[in-house]
């Protein structure tokens, strides 16, 4: 249903770009997310939501601990949603996921934790180092 490109070995400071394609239609969720797991969190549940998007109307939620680094942006025509990623850190290192949200309630859930996220993808390996 969602699957993830983009990810990689970036230099601190770097750029990355990532992408989640959905099948079907962004159109089919209410919202598509971005979040991510560092390596030594091995529950699911501690992942950290990064950014959300609304499909319909693209209103975007960064989340504090990104703001001003990371943009989230969608392309209803192509079925993705991006994650624009700068001034990368170590600390960055983790794997990528998006999730979709079909539902319009718990919003703010979603966006910040993902736990009643409808689909997932199945993650992207970003790290960062010199």
């Amino acid at each position: 249903q969602l699957v993830e490109s983009g990810g990689g070995l970036v230099q601190p400071g770097g750029s990355l770009r990532l992408s989640c394609l959905v099948s079907g239609s962004t159109l089919d969720y209410y919202a598509i997310g971005w979040f991510r797991q560092a390596p030594e969190k091995e529950d699911a549940r501690d992942r950290e939501g990064l950014a959300c998007i609304t499909t319909r109307d693209g209103v975007p939620d960064i989340a504090d601990s990104v703001k001003g680094r990371f943009t989230i942006s969608r392309d209803n025509a192509k079925n993705t949603v991006y994650l624009q990623m700068n001034s990368l850190k170590p600390e960055d290192t983790a794997t990528y996921y998006c999730a979709a949200l079909s539902g319009s309630s718990a919003l703010a859930l979603f966006c910040a934790t993902g736990w009643n996220a409808n689909y997932w993808g199945q993650g992207a390996q970003v790290t960062v180092s010199s």
